[in-house]
Parts: C-alpha cells; sequence; structure tokens
C-alpha cells in the first residue's frame, strides 16, 4: 500500500473518534493490554511523562518535549488529534514518524489487530509505544487521548504525571460534573509517582487529593505553588515571563491560555529536577522560545498572515473559548470577523454565549462527520445574538472573510479543532 492507502484504510477500518465521535470510543484497556503483549510491551523500554487535563495539554506536552529536547535528550512525543498529516501524532525530536514506518506496521502486523477490530486511538497507540522503542528514545510525552482512567495510553508506568485543568468536555463519556470529569482524569494517577495539577476548583481539588492520598502519590498544586509571578506581551506578540526561578523568560506562545500552562511547567519543571532530569536554565528558555520549531506545534494563537491579521487557535470548549474572548478583546483592530465552526458534543449554546457581539461571523462546518452543520451554528448563533452568513467549508468562509476585511481588521478562526485543521490544509495546498 502507499502513504495515502495505509491512512484511508486506518481511518475506515478502524472507528476514528476524530471523524465520527462517540461511536469511536471504547471502554476498557483489553485491546490495549492486547496489542501492548503483541509488541513485547514496548513502552517499558523508555522513561516516559504522562499529561491529561480538559484544556492545555497539548500545548504543555510539546514545551516539556522542547525543553526535554534541548537538554540533550531524544524525545518521543504522541499528541492528539492530528491537523494536517497524522504523522503529527508521533514524532521523535520534532520529527514525525515517517510515512514508510506507518506503511510497514500496518502490512506487518494487520494480521493480528484485525480480529481484534481496535479502535483508531487504540491502533495508534500501539504504533507510537512501538516506534519510541525502536527508535530507543530516551523519554516520551505521552498525551491522553481522552479522559483518563480508561485511556489507551494509561497503561504506562511514568516518572511524572501532570493534569492541567478540568473543564467541561466529553461529557457524554467522563461524566456531567467538574466532580465526575476530574475522577475520570484522575484515573492516571499512580502508586508513588509525583503528580502536578494545574489548576483546580472547589469540586476538583479534593478529588485529587484523595486520589493521590490513596495511591501515595506526591502531589503539586502549582496555583500554591505560583512559580510565575508575571507575564507581559512584547512588540513580537511573545510573552514575557517573570518567574522564581528565571527572569524576562521569552515563551513563543503567545496566547493568553499559556499563563496558567507556564505556571504549571514550571511546577513540573521542578519535580523533573528533583527527581534527576539533568534540566537546566538555557534549556527551559530554548524550549519556551522555539517550541514550535523544535516539535512543530500548530494552532495555538498562530498568526498566519498580517493586514489583516489572520490568527487561529483550536480552543474549542468553554474553558478553551473563555481565554481566546479576552485575548481577542486585547487585540487592536477597526473590525473583528470570526470564521467560526463546531462540532455536535460540545456545549455549543455555552460557548456562542461568550463569543463578542460585535465582530462579523461566518459560519461554517469541518470536514468530519462530527461538525455542526453551518446552518444549525448560525441558527444557534442567532439565539446568542451574533450575525453572519454561512459558508459550506472554511475555505469559502475564509475567502468571504478576506474579501470583507481591511488591512487593519483582525479575522479569527476557530470554535473546533477541526475548523483550524481545514484552515491549515487549505493554506497548505495554496502555496
Amino acid at each position: 500500500m502507499t502513504y495515502s492507502e495505509t491512512i484511508n484504510y486506518l481511518f475506515n477500518s478502524a472507528p476514528l473518534f476524530q471523524h465520527i465521535g462517540k461511536d469511536a470510543y471504547k471502554e476498557g484497556l483489553e485491546n490495549t493490554h492486547l496489542l501492548d503483549e503483541h509488541f513485547g510491551h514496548p513502552h517499558r523500554r523508555f522513561k516516559t511523562i504522562h499529561v491529561a487535563g480538559t484544556n492545555g495539554k497539548g500545548s504543555c506536552s510539546h514545551t516539556l518535549a522542547a525543553i526535554l529536547q534541548s537538554a540533550g535528550y531524544k524525545v518521543g512525543l504522541y499528541t492528539s488529534p492530528h491537523l494536517v498529516d497524522f504523522r503529527e501524532r508521533i514524532r521523535v525530536n520534532g520529527t514525525p514518524a515517517s510515512e514508510q514506518y506507518v506503511i510497514d506496521f500496518v502490512e506487518q502486523h494487520r494480521a493480528f489487530f484485525e480480529p481484534l477490530h481496535p479502535s483508531f486511538f487504540e491502533l495508534t497507540t500501539a504504533m507510537a509505544f512501538n516506534y519510541f522503542a525502536e527508535q530507543q528514545v530516551d523519554v516520551s510525552i505521552i498525551e491522553v487521548g481522552l479522559g483518563g482512567r480508561l485511556d489507551c495510553t494509561n497503561i504506562i508506568r511514568p516518572d511524572l504525571c501532570l493534569i492541567t485543568n478540568i473543564s467541561f468536555d466529553h461529557i457524554q463519556f467522563l461524566g456531567d460534573t467538574l466532580a465526575k470529569i476530574a475522577s475520570e482524569k484522575a484515573g492516571i494517577i499512580k502508586p508513588g509517582i509525583p503528580v502536578i495539577i494545574g489548576e483546580t476548583t472547589p469540586e476538583t481539588k479534593p478529588v485529587f487529593t484523595q486520589k493521590a492520598l490513596q495511591e501515595g502519590a506526591p502531589i503539586h498544586f502549582a496555583e500554591e505553588e505560583q512559580y510565575l509571578q508575571s507575564s507581559s506581551v512584547n512588540e513580537q506578540g511573545k510573552r514575557i515571563y517573570q518567574t522564581r526561578d528565571y527572569t524576562n523568560l521569552e515563551g513563543e506562545l503567545g496566547g493568553l491560555c499559556q499563563v496558567k500552562n507556564t505556571n504549571t511547567l514550571l511546577s513540573a519543571i521542578r519535580v523533573l529536577q528533583s527527581i534527576g532530569y539533568e534540566i537546566k536554565e538555557p534549556h527551559v528558555r530554548e524550549g519556551f522560545a522555539h517550541v514550535c520549531a523544535l516539535t512543530g506545534l500548530m494552532g495555538r494563537w498562530q498568526k498566519l498572515q498580517e493586514k489583516p491579521t489572520l490568527v487561529c487557535d483550536t480552543g474549542h470548549n468553554k474553558g478553551g473559548i473563555q481565554y481566546i474572548v479576552e485575548q481577542l478583546s486585547a487585540q487592536k483592530y477597526r473590525r473583528l470577523h470570526i470564521v467560526m465552526g463546531m462540532v455536535n458534543d460540545k456545549d455549543i449554546s455555552g460557548v456562542l454565549a461568550m463569543l463578542p457581539k460585535e465582530a462579523t461571523y461566518y459560519f461554517t462546518k469541518a470536514s468530519v462527520n462530527r461538525a455542526l452543520s453551518e446552518t444549525e451554528v448560525q441558527r444557534l448563533a442567532g439565539e446568542a445574538g451574533l450575525k453572519g452568513n454561512t459558508y459550506p467549508c472554511v475555505a469559502d468562509a475564509l475567502q468571504a472573510a478576506k474579501e470583507t476585511a481591511e488591512a487593519e481588521d483582525f479575522i479569527f478562526v476557530g470554535g473546533s479543532t477541526f475548523i483550524v485543521a481545514d484552515l491549515l490544509k487549505f493554506l497548505s495546498d495554496s502555496f
């Protein structure tokens, strides 16, 4: 098979949550353990760091990877979903797995895994662990796919667990209260393994405290440790942090949500240093300043052009959108244009109610089955006082926004990871 044929095979033969949502979700770890045994438990052959949370886990995972790479470690990075190419999910020192590896993995092992009918995520997790073992990485940053307790990444025994925050997302799987969602994400806490909690609420903190006590896991609440003292944005749009350990720490990621992420990461760095990781100040500075180049991170308050300014962000739930709205309010522009689409398993009305009413909207849908139709988004948006026209795809919506916008205007594209994915694919194909 060619690479394109292999990817189509994976998408079509293994249920893909990215495309179809809840029908792709498999509860339990039976398949994961069978796959793991088949490959000889590859995750035991390298160190791991496990990252969970509702928002910020992608940024934290990539930044940790960038810091460790800068420190000279050979670093695996497993994240989801991908934006442009499947291989973004599986990287070593920022370089995606080769197309040939993906082809060979499927061709060599399909006779074993096809009778299991694994989910897409079960299969790609096995692929990632196997690849990292073959590449003889020193350490891998493993991002949880969904939840934690029953996520198929949860077979690892990491050096550190990190849970960024808890917000309402995937409530049909994880529960309809913050405490229930926290309980699922706390499932990654392991006996004796230190855990960092980035943010808590009165509902979630007791859940984490009790689970850590039950497992005998040292727990660190980043909000209480507060290694971050202040932050500002320079003329280049980079965040400059003043911390207890580093003055004028420059972060490449300019989004407002990165302030909380950075405080969480500073706590994580301290713990990693205490358990033997050779991380020095220059490594931290290099990782923060060049995370995108070092790891290939995309879609986090990513500026794509100027005059008019074009920015995209993958924030897609109330927790993520609140930061985007706050960031938009701090921008200087003549008029604001928002290209917007959502998927059908989010708190859509809750998100729409937060968005600025003075913007001109371009309602569209992503090219996944979970996408809400542009007319339904428009209808729900209208109930929230938002006005705009509909467009059948992201490319058409972006083109309309560009034709309307003037040089001093601001165009934001978001509402869903998959809207951003379609945007980046379109822009990539245009060059």
